[in-house]
């Protein structure tokens, strides 16, 4: 068994019954199967012996998890962007506001001079 390499499940299962059959068993078989079907999944081959597809599994599952993290961060800033965004639109909206009272009362002092204006020549006419 030493000698031989496994590149799959079925490999390594026909070793284990053939092992089995004189009396022995694979060592870590059970945690070797689960490797090498996750490295199946992953669609990863197999280096062919026990340490180095559990090397091998513990450099994809490092890989996966840096970017589930990574994943994470950028949903955090993802969160707090929309926040700063509706600040944004607050400020963008009293600024809006702001400039609707400067046109209001630019308005109402015009009209309120047109009308002084108007009734100051109606009584000059009358």
């Amino acid at each position: 068994m030493a000698d031989e390499k496994v590149s799959s499940v079925e490999e390594l299962r026909r070793l284990q019954e053939a092992a089995q059959a004189q009396g022995t068993s694979i060592t870590n078989y059970s945690q070797w199967a689960e490797i090498l079907e996750d490295l199946d999944v992953a669609g990863v081959k197999s280096t062919g012996s026990f340490d180095g597809d559990k090397k091998l599994h513990e450099e994809i599952i490092e890989e996966i998890q840096s970017i589930v993290e990574e994943n994470n961060n950028v949903q955090k800033q993802q969160e707090v962007q929309p926040k700063h965004d509706d600040l944004s639109k607050l400020d963008n909206k009293t600024q809006q506001d702001g400039e609707q009272t400067v046109k209001a009362n630019v308005v109402n002092a015009t009209s309120s001079m047109i009308m002084a204006d108007y009734m100051k020549y109606y009584h000059l006419l009358h």
